[in-house]
């Protein structure tokens, strides 16, 4: 009895065997690089789980080694990148999981924010970027159709790549230059720029109910940089307020029919209300995941497990009050070349909340772009009685820790 991760997210591999352990099944991952999962797979033991070593950008392939596997049971599909080809792999092997169309959609960020604001989610819509080589009648559009200050971003990107925020006439011509020297994931699309502190919404939704189980607060990096600078789980809203994100997010997930898994809706909370930025169909990234299953008590992977397996999540409908809040924060390189080390790691035992290290490159990694999460190198987590001082305690001691970066190979 086997269930298949089609890739994973770089955090979690562990608590997912043990789901997997609980559940009576045998987990394998398909990956076409072992090396993103080092710190998991070195923490667990050699016989955990099964690693097939497959080009997951080959759908075919893919199938091919999906066909090869005894008792399958389901397939746990928690990437955006390979969204749509598990999507396709679920209807084609008769699993239980979100339709392709549905991933469709959600990896293409003009149309979400388009039927959003044809539902009345939205106060705006987005536009593709149009066509040609008159970069500046393409600027004169643009401003015209969404107005100033506004987004350039790749429609279906991930982890902050290919994002740009224009404020003036100039911000968007320089944007466009840039976007035109980028190898898209999607197509480039505007939309307007929303001020206000970024969140996400961490949901589970079954049988079409979406339940809140919390809000992460996203502290991002000063302009022109679009970083993440850290998270902290959960914030403390009023509960009007709360209770008014909760009718809004399973709003959000309906109207693009969203109906079964764990998702991560990140939003900008703007003087008038909630606006989306993005729905990831998908546990958080980074360590949102972890925090999670701190916070609850539990292990939320185990709800992943059941819905792959077609059964409802069983998830605890409140965390204990001994829980604690969690944060975290990305510890980025300065500069260019090659990580050698990491210094201060020694002294993260010094700080309260129990911080803790989760490394995400090795030693000799060269690091090559500075201006998104690709400059990470890992994270340090720490925990709080609430995120405000969770979000305190991690800030301290990831200020102690300081990557050793080699202009050498």
């Amino acid at each position: 009895m086997t269930i298949v991760l089609l890739e994973a997210l770089t955090f979690g591999l562990g608590r997912l065997v043990d789901a997997a352990d609980r559940a009576g099944e045998r987990l394998c991952l398909l990956t076409h690089d072992r090396g993103w999962y080092r710190y998991e797979l070195s923490r667990l033991r050699p016989d955990a789980l099964d690693v097939v070593d497959v080009d997951t950008y080959d759908a075919a392939a893919c199938a091919t080694a999906l066909s090869k596997i005894p008792d399958l049971h389901g397939m746990i599909n928690s990437t955006d990148t390979w969204g749509v080809t598990g999507a396709g792999l679920l209807a084609e092997f008769g699993l239980p999981g979100t339709p392709v169309d549905t991933w469709r959609l959600l990896r293409d960020k003009q149309r979400v924010r388009a039927l959003l604001h044809q539902r009345g989610l939205s106060r705006t819509t987005a536009v593709d970027v149009p066509g040609g080589s008159d970069r500046e009648r393409i600027v004169d559009a643009l401003r015209e159709q969404v107005g100033l200050p506004l987004v350039v971003k790749d429609s279906a990107g991930t982890s902050s790549r290919n994002v740009w925020i224009a404020r003036t006439r100039a911000d968007l011509s320089a944007a466009l230059a840039a976007a035109g020297t980028r190898q898209l994931t999607g197509r480039l699309v505007v939309e307007p720029f929303f001020a206000g502190p970024l969140y996400s919404a961490e949901t589970l939704t079954w049988a079409g109910r979406t339940r809140l189980l919390g809000v992460l607060s996203r502290q991002v990096s000063r302009e022109p940089l679009v970083r993440e600078e850290a998270s902290a789980y959960p914030v403390a809203l009023p509960e009007p307020d709360l209770a008014a994100l909760a009718e809004w997010v399973a709003s959000v997930l309906a109207a693009v029919g969203y109906e079964q898994g764990f998702a991560h809706v990140e939003f900008v909370l703007t003087s008038d209300g909630p606006e989306l930025i993005e729905i990831n169909g998908r546990i958080g990234g980074a360590l949102v995941g972890e925090a999670l299953c701190r916070r609850l008590d539990a292990n939320v992977y185990e709800g992943l497990v059941r819905m792959a397996l077609g059964q409802p999540p069983a998830l605890p409908e409140h965390a204990p009050d001994s829980a604690p809040a969690v944060a975290f924060a990305p510890v980025y390189a300065d500069r260019a070349g090659a990580l050698t080390d990491v210094r201060g790691l020694d002294a993260l035992t010094d700080f309260p909340g129990t911080p803790r290290w989760y490394p995400t490159a090795r030693s000799g990694q060269r690091i090559e772009h500075l201006t998104d999460q690709r400059a990470c190198i890992g994270f340090v987590l720490a925990e709080g009685p609430t995120a405000e001082l969770a979000l305190h305690r991690v800030l301290s001691a990831a200020g102690a820790v300081r990557p050793m970066i080699s202009d050498g190979p």
